[in-house]
């Protein structure tokens, strides 16, 4: 759909979400609320069954990837992450972010109502856009956006996923990746009887991997446990160990760099 003389109202939109369409009128649909159909009746779509379509394909190109991005994790931990990256929630927040409110086609009972930034409108919007990328141009479109958009807040949503957790989530990974079992050591106490500060380092084949402090042992390994696991994830992202671009309709994988053997931290 092009604008007054000819110009594309979408190009800041697509841009931010790394795919262009070539059916303009799909991204239009998309961003109809069911409010502006109801006033225009010659309106012939709103965006509620691009909404359903989207929630679908969001699911399996976010599974699709989780997979093959965190294959030291089993079925829980996959789901949990997934269920955090899809979220209304999420979906709200990368739709503000987008800027999808300002291009949204909404009643004027909507509008005087705030609905331009209503959370529900907003992440219903961006599961409709990207349900029209993918009668645009198929699973290969919403990779595109997946990528551009969501890949960013997987290594937060994984995090939040085991924030309760940490110890548990060191000994998957530690089990996964060197067939070892991480080993919490205390090595400090001070501080006055009712301010007691507990310091221990976290070992995984006899190296120091981490150290956190706590009021309590307890809470010092998980703090300890969650300076590794954020440690080992930042070091998976910066220098791509076992990165890894997807191609969810083929289900083929391709590593961007060359797969190093599991071995043992030295």
């Amino acid at each position: 759909m092009k604008g007054l003389w000819g110009r594309n109202p979408y190009r800041a939109l697509e841009k931010a979400l790394g795919y262009s369409f070539r059916k303009k009128a799909l991204l239009s649909v998309a961003l109809t609320h069911r409010s502006f159909r109801f006033e225009n009746p010659n309106e012939e779509e709103d965006n509620q069954r691009m909404e359903f379509l989207g929630d679908a394909v969001l699911g399996f190109v976010s599974g699709a990837y989780l997979y093959r991005q965190l294959q030291e994790h089993q079925e829980g931990i996959l789901t949990q992450a997934r269920s955090l990256l899809t979220s209304g929630k999420t979906l709200a927040r990368l739709g503000k972010e987008l800027g999808l409110g300002e291009h949204l086609r909404i009643g004027k009972g909507e509008e005087k109502l705030g609905g331009r930034r209503r959370a529900s409108n907003l992440s219903d919007a961006l599961e409709a856009v990207i349900g029209a990328a993918y009668l645009d141009g198929g699973v290969r479109a919403v990779e595109k956006i997946f990528r551009k958009v969501f890949t960013a807040e997987t290594q937060d949503d994984f995090l939040n996923a085991w924030a309760e957790n940490p110890k548990g989530h060191l000994q998957q990974i530690a089990q996964s990746r060197w067939k070892q079992s991480p080993v919490y050591r205390l090595v400090r106490q001070h501080g006055p009887p009712h301010a007691r500060v507990f310091t221990v380092d976290v070992l995984i084949n006899g190296k120091a991997m981490g150290r956190g402090t706590g009021p309590n042992k307890r809470e010092a390994e998980s703090r300890a446990a969650l300076a590794v696991v954020r440690t080992l994830l930042a070091e998976r992202g910066q220098h791509g160990r076992r990165k890894v671009e997807f191609d969810a309709a083929s289900g083929e994988r391709r590593s961007s760099r060359r797969r190093r053997a599991h071995a043992a931290p030295h």
